[in-house]
């Protein structure tokens, strides 16, 4: 039974899922009206901002050739920028402002991204038991949660979690805990919905604030969103089983990534050590994962793996420490490319091309899925997230 007091499960399971493990059923994303392609970036912020700096436009025009990113979308735009030009001055007090503008596109995109994957999941929204909702881009009572529940038009009774300003690595975070949410509740159906912007914390280049550029050369908006549930009906389609959930802290490492609200919005900045000191940990933290079912022999090219991309050192970086073929990454370069860094976002349209390329590899009868991999994120603290997963699809 469902805490709530209610079993929406029903029928027999699906053949290939085993019994009481937290499974994903469906996948929905969501994206703002602004298309940003790359190529045209530099251009365009540095008319929004009225900057004319030289040096800092060659240095963002360098970082955009090296991000990998191809598009991003954002909220931001004309309009935006004519109704509220304090965005693009120096030291303005904006907060207020752009909380104004934020609160509510969070809100819009988390709605459209649960309701494709609702649709795509083929039950009534009153279906769902829980809400598992992140963000680190809104600062407000009630929370987005509440909201998203309302437009959406879930059962006043179902239970809902707030995951705010936990950035990249966010996402994994809201998996780990809609994960325990099912399986503690038999018969439950959670949502996970993750939803950011860039808009707070949006301003003009500054020289004191290089990591400024970084931002406006990598991240991007929108929304994601996935049905999770233990013991899938006949009717439903799994993909995943989550099979266990492991977060670590590397001690020492809180200043690495630093994230602050400011009157200006939020300000963040990373070291520059940030993808050497993945790399020295992350095998022990892979290691510690498939140790868990009995895998700690198998090769990691045996295993499938949905990496959130933070950037494309990090990728490189993994991907050399561990020997992993080019093609193990392809799906978090590929998003990479196609949204940007998208904060907690990204790990989930990871995991929705990984079910592409799955399926479409059983259609066409070609090589084997790989049956376990790993769902690993990094966010600040510094903190790994990471899940065993397993491919129901192989």
């Amino acid at each position: 039974m469902a805490s709530n007091g209610s079993s929406v499960s029903n029928g027999k399971a699906h053949p290939k899922s085993r019994p009481g493990i937290a499974t994903a059923l469906a996948f929905g994303k969501a994206f703002p009206d602004q298309l940003v392609m790359q190529e045209f970036l530099v251009d365009g912020y540095f008319k929004n901002t009225n900057c004319n700096d030289p040096a800092l436009r060659e240095k963002l025009d360098r970082l955009c050739k090296t991000t990998t990113v191809k598009n991003r979308y954002v909220v931001m735009s004309d309009e935006i920028l004519k109704k509220y030009p304090e965005l693009t001055v120096e030291g303005s007090a904006t907060v207020r402002q752009r909380l104004e503008i934020a609160n509510k596109a969070v809100t819009d995109m988390a709605v459209e991204a649960s309701e494709k994957c609702i649709k795509e999941w083929g039950r009534p929204a009153s279906d769902i038991t829980h809400v598992v909702y992140v963000s680190s881009s809104e600062v407000r009572m009630p929370g987005g949660d509440l909201f998203l529940a309302c437009g959406l038009g879930l059962r006043p009774d179902v239970s809902r979690v707030v995951v705010y300003f936990m950035g990249c690595s966010g996402g994994v975070t809201g998996l780990r805990l809609a994960k325990d949410l099912a399986e503690n509740n038999p018969g439950s159906r959670v949502l996970l919905a993750t939803t950011e912007t860039t808009l707070v914390g949006f301003r003009p280049p500054n020289p004191e604030r290089p990591y400024d550029l970084v931002g406006a050369a990598l991240f991007g908006d929108g929304a994601a969103a996935m049905i999770l549930g233990t013991d899938p009906t006949p009717q439903e389609k799994p993909s995943f089983e989550l099979d266990w959930a492991v977060q670590q802290l590397l001690p020492g490492t809180d200043k690495t990534i630093d994230g602050r609200l400011t009157e200006e919005g939020i300000i963040f900045k990373l070291g520059r050590d940030l993808p050497q000191i993945i790399e020295n940990n992350i095998e022990d933290f892979c290691q510690k994962l498939m140790n868990k079912t009995g895998l700690a022999k198998m090769e990691y090219n045996d295993l499938f793996w949905a990496v959130h991309p933070g950037g494309p050192a990090i990728l490189n970086r993994l991907e050399k420490k561990l020997g992993l073929l080019p093609e193990k990454l392809k799906c978090s370069r590929q998003a990479l490319a196609d949204f940007g860094n998208v904060s907690s976002n990204t790990i989930v349209y990871v995991l929705e091309y990984m079910r592409a390329e799955s399926l479409k590899k059983t259609t066409a009868h070609e090589d084997k899925n790989n049956e376990w991999g790993l769902i690993l994120a990094f966010g600040p603290g510094i903190t790994f997230e990471g899940i065993l997963a397993r491919n129901v699809m192989a």
